[in-house]
């Protein structure tokens, strides 16, 4: 098994502890119309979900939460902070998630995206996932539900 914690051009990702939920669970608020809670992110981390803080020069600029099963990954959720975004992170947090779950036997790695999150989308499609379906209703939104574009990258 690779080490946990891995340098990426500078930066560092290593696992969420539960000292990070603060940090995590306020930039989750500046991102998310809908973020998760303290108590989602514990119950994720207490299930055996993984947590992945990214670090430059010490400090958090990305994190994510995956899902794995048998030979599958699960992206359930990845933010960048926004004073840090545009500058690659996401890319390379998402791609160290990849290569970490092919090297523990996931063949294929899904996600879901809004409909309307056009930045992500081109992000995961660059990177090689594909639209695989629709989730009806599957996120809240403003004013009722929004769906959600399923996509996958096999590993």
């Amino acid at each position: 098994m690779t080490d946990p914690n891995t340098t990426l051009s500078g930066a560092s990702i290593a696992p969420m502890s539960t000292d990070d939920l603060d940090w995590v669970c306020a930039q989750e608020a500046a991102l998310q119309a809908h973020p998760w809670t303290r108590g989602n992110f514990m119950d994720a981390l207490g299930a055996g979900n993984e947590g992945w803080i990214m670090r430059v020069a010490g400090e958090p600029v990305a994190y994510a939460v995956v899902l794995r099963v048998l030979d599958e990954a699960h992206l359930l959720g990845i933010g960048v902070a926004v004073s840090e975004q545009r500058r690659g992170y996401g890319r390379r947090l998402l791609q160290h998630l990849c290569e970490r779950a092919a090297k523990e036997s996931a063949t294929s790695f899904f996600l879901e995206v809004r409909v309307s999150n056009d930045a992500a989308q081109a992000l995961y499609r660059g990177m090689g996932f594909d639209e695989i379906g629709r989730r009806r209703g599957y996120y809240p939104a403003g004013v009722g539900r929004e769906d959600a574009i399923v996509m996958r990258r096999t590993l």
